[in-house]
């Protein structure tokens, strides 16, 4: 019963490292866009996607120019560089940054705090539409003799893997949204 006591005291703590651990991935996997080798690796989910392919000019060529993680062939980071790759995932790395800074101040501000929550949760819901976008996102048939097959739906690649987990910052930007809220209802009724 003393557990039960002190975890529902430590709620409204609990809503602060909930915005702490939004701002961490945030400020980390955004500042990682400035990177050549992860703007090379959103190509494929950003030229697959109907919301985003347009910031690309020539999206549907991207397979032919991919880098592997940490490679540097030249004539691809050309083509990526022309192809618009990098700006785009400067503006990303820098909006995605700014959005985990907004949440981060949910903990002094809460006007702030509701627009960081909502904006990670939309953000969300935009990377999670990869998995319906992206063919990379699952196991590519690559042959072999076992009876039943293990590619395609539900089998989830690497980077279909790194998607669904935007299940977690969906719900925890409602979280943090939905706490800011309550509190500024709280004080336009005190107000």
């Amino acid at each position: 019963m003393k557990m039960l006591t002190i975890l529902a005291k430590l709620q409204g703590q609990f809503f602060n490292l909930m915005r702490i651990a939004i701002f961490i991935v945030m400020v980390w996997i955004g500042g990682l866009k400035a990177f050549q080798y992860e703007a090379d690796g959103i190509v494929p989910f950003v030229a697959n996607s109907p919301l985003m392919s347009f910031f690309y000019h020539n999206p549907s060529e991207y397979k032919d120019h991919k880098n592997k993680e940490g490679e540097m062939v030249q004539k691809n980071i050309e083509w990526n560089t022309q192809n618009g790759t990098y700006t785009f995932s400067y503006v990303l790395g820098t909006v995605i940054v700014i959005i985990g800074l907004l949440t981060l101040l949910g903990i002094f501000n809460n006007r702030l705090g509701l627009i960081g929550g909502l904006l990670t949760a939309g953000m969300a819901i935009v990377t999670l539409t990869f998995l319906i976008t992206t063919p990379e996102v699952w196991v590519p048939n690559l042959g072999g003799d076992l009876p039943t097959p293990q590619y395609g739906f539900p089998y989830l690649s690497g980077a279909g893997r790194l998607v669904i987990k935007d299940i977690i910052m969906f719900a925890g930007g409602l979280i943090v949204a939905s706490d800011c809220a309550k509190k500024l209802l709280n004080d336009s009724k005190r107000g």
